[in-house]
């Protein structure tokens, strides 16, 4: 009996496993990944990270120049930018200009983001079962944007079904846009993955600035649009 009553449990909880991964997107982990629980989900007013008062790119310059490791280490960060065209402006400004889904599968498409960052109607299409990055073109101006990060959230018929977290890097204003990839992704596979689904992106640094939120829905069908 002891035994029947095991593997019958062992069963069920299979099944209910097997039902839950054929809802949810599946990622491959990188060091600047991290999965976000329901209990983390939104930033916790109560943890955020005191920065200190804001200044501009030249008085943070000025003020650890007598300071070599650190200066060295700014130069080092800054590179060729153009103290001139930067000016004195506290803020770090972000502009992320399109999104990129490369897949091995077909040819990039390439996504320019409106101004609004809301895409009207069906934003893009993903084949169910395939691999595929998401890749973000943005450029910085002005000042240094620390601890840039992204996250998105997913939902389906109200429903949320798959929520991350990526850590994107510092960079400093430069007249080059920069490029980041997200870590490689699968779609879920089944005739209750395909449909449409609505998602929220947000853009936020470690000032707790939010540079960019898109709200946008598309589908997961079988094959390709």
């Amino acid at each position: 009996m002891g035994s029947d009553h095991e593997e019958k449990g062992t069963t069920e909880e299979k099944d209910h496993d097997d039902e839950s991964q054929s809802t949810n997107f599946s990622r491959k982990a990188s060091e600047s990944s991290v999965h976000v629980t329901e209990e983390d989900d939104d930033d916790d007013p109560g943890a955020k990270l005191e920065l200190g008062p804001p200044c501009s790119l030249k008085d943070q310059l000025e003020k650890d120049k007598d300071d070599e490791s650190l200066r060295k280490w700014k130069e080092q960060l800054l590179g060729s930018v153009d103290m001139n065209n930067v000016g004195e402006t506290l803020d770090a400004e972000v502009k992320i200009t399109s999104l990129s889904i490369i897949s091995a599968e077909r040819d990039d498409i390439v996504l320019p983001i409106p101004e609004d960052g809301n895409p009207q109607g069906l934003w893009f299409t993903l084949k169910e079962g395939s691999h595929y990055r998401l890749k973000f073109t943005f450029h910085v101006s002005n000042n240094i944007v620390s601890g840039l990060k992204y996250t998105n959230t997913v939902w389906k018929t109200g429903l949320k079904v798959d929520s991350a977290r990526e850590m994107i890097g510092t960079f400093s204003p430069q007249a080059e846009p920069y490029t980041h990839e997200m870590p490689e992704e699968t779609t879920p596979s089944g005739m209750f993955a395909r449909g449409t689904y609505t998602a929220k992106s947000r853009f936020v640094d470690d000032d707790n600035k939010c540079h960019l939120e898109i709200n946008y829905s598309f589908d997961i069908r079988k094959n390709w649009a």
